[in-house]
């Protein structure tokens, strides 16, 4: 990875930035994807969890 990043930041042709330009907008749009769908999934999860516990009996047992 350290050899790439290298190549790339010495690489004098406009190929290698096009290139890395794409491939970093296409790992930033799978990022901002996969964030949008665990948010709405933690979401859900969590209003279930408060349902679940606002049922729950939370009176002293002794």
């Amino acid at each position: 990875m350290r050899k790439a990043i290298n190549n790339f930041i010495n690489a004098e042709d406009g190929v290698a930035v096009a290139d890395m330009t794409l491939l970093m907008a296409a790992l930033c749009g799978l990022a901002l994807a996969v964030s949008t769908q665990v948010s709405n999934g933690m979401e859900e999860l969590t209003g279930e969890l408060e349902q679940t516990v606002i049922a729950q009996d939370a009176s002293a047992a002794w």
